[in-house]
């Protein structure tokens, strides 16, 4: 009964399963191109091995942003409903089993549906070349029980995104359903940021001198995925920041409706722009070492291009990964101010206001968080390869134009998402 619609659209329950369909399907691609680079047994084998654990590094906590994306998705649009049966008597176990039942159960059709997905595009992946030849669907195909701890993983991460997005209904029940939470951001998170770049920092120093060359990787792994952490904590704070001052120098009523949106929930307006953060901290560290394989002599012309090939890929996953979770939080967006954009539209104001206005709440994040990450990895990025490569030409070409299509894949999802707002406000008032 939870399932069904209600006064919103069904895509509401099946964005989420097309997003763990997506994460599943992009999850077991990049694992079995990892795989396959361990199976190797050639001189440039333990080169490629370890950049293979960098780029999982640098996907993991994009991946599992995705993913708490589409569960929350899921969860949070029966809020007013599993409010009510609070209530009416519903006890939080109750409820928890209900939330943690369906969500788990869409993102187990989400994820085998991923797997259908990762088969039938292991062909056109196969395509790509890795030294010097095409690859293969074959050696991108991993172990069924592999695959079925992926299906395991997903369901885990949208149950426990489930159980926690449940926490506010479980607690106030009644502030829920009349929707007077304001959630906070603490500028305690800067701080926290602030000491995870030194650590990680000091940690590159000290690697870059060490001889042993696994755990340099090690270093660089963690120090990556720690700056990749701590956009996620620290994007928020920033959004928020920024929004209390627009609102204070607001001049139009698309400037202060956007700045009263981002402040209703930073977190949400960030989980709408993160996808293009993660993507400005990889664009920077992967042009980067674009830059590198470009300066090396002739003799391992294959090994850069194989190095330039894996560059690509990593961006042009975080670029899907980017797209999936835009357009699911944006849709989420949508459902989540319905009575909003309701109201004001029924107040009589004009549909471009209210359009200039979602697009401005998500731009104006976009461009700081963008601007934020960038100069984050740089900071990682220095100790390992000096100013010099971080602003060379073929390194500022990658970064620039993974900025603007980032910038631009946003731009799109929010064009495309006009329909759905469209929908919304084309329905008829229902209970």
């Amino acid at each position: 009964m939870l399932s069904r619609p209600g006064a919103q659209s069904p895509a509401a329950l099946l964005l989420p399963a097309v997003a763990f369909a997506v994460t599943t399907a992009i999850a077991l691609t990049v694992l079995g191109g990892a795989m396959m680079f361990w199976r190797w047994t050639n001189e440039s084998a333990e080169t490629f091995q370890y950049l293979s654990i960098v780029a999982l590094a640098l996907l993991l906590v994009p991946f599992v942003s995705l993913g708490g994306s589409a569960a929350r998705l899921s969860a949070r649009r029966r809020d007013d409903r599993l409010a009510t049966l609070r209530l009416l008597g519903a006890t939080p176990a109750d409820v928890m089993k209900m939330t943690i039942l369906e969500s788990t159960g869409v993102a187990i059709i989400g994820a085998v549906a991923g797997v259908v997905l990762y088969y039938a595009i292991s062909p056109l992946v196969g395509l790509i070349h890795f030294g010097g030849a095409g690859i293969g669907a074959a050696t991108l195909w991993i172990n069924p029980l592999l695959i079925i701890a992926v299906i395991v993983s997903v369901a885990v991460i949208a149950g426990a995104s489930a159980a926690i997005g449940l926490r506010q209904v479980n607690i106030s029940p009644l502030g829920v359903r009349t929707k007077q939470s304001a959630p906070t951001v603490r500028g305690l998170r800067i701080i926290i940021g602030l000491l995870g770049i030194g650590a990680a920092f000091r940690a590159l120093q000290i690697a870059k001198e060490d001889p042993n060359f696994t755990i340099f990787v090690l270093v660089i792994c963690g120090a990556f995925a720690t700056g990749v952490g701590i956009l996620n904590l620290i994007g928020p704070w920033a959004i928020a920041r920024a929004a209390r001052r627009s609102v204070k120098r607001a001049r139009s009523a698309q400037r202060l409706l956007a700045a009263r949106n981002i402040l209703e929930s930073p977190k949400g307006a960030w989980r709408q722009v993160s996808g293009v953060a993660m993507t400005s901290f990889i664009a920077v560290a992967a042009g980067s070492l674009m830059a590198v394989a470009a300066t090396d002599d002739p003799e391992t012309a294959i090994i850069n291009a194989d190095i330039r090939t894996g560059v690509l890929i990593v961006l042009f996953t975080s670029f899907i990964i980017t797209a999936c979770s835009v357009g699911v939080n944006q849709a989420s967006a949508i459902y989540d101010r319905r009575e909003l954009y309701v109201s004001l539209d029924r107040l009589g104001m004009p549909r471009e206001v209210i359009e200039n206005a979602r697009t401005r709440a998500v731009m104006s994040p976009l461009l700081l968080v963008s601007l934020g990450s960038a100069i984050i990895a740089g900071i990682l990025v220095f100790p390992l390869f000096g100013i010099a490569l971080i602003t060379a030409p073929l390194s500022t070409l990658v970064i620039a134009a993974s900025l603007t299509t980032g910038i631009g894949i946003v731009r799109l999802a929010l064009m495309a998402t006009r329909p759905v707002l469209t929908t919304v406000l084309h329905q008829p008032e229902r209970i």
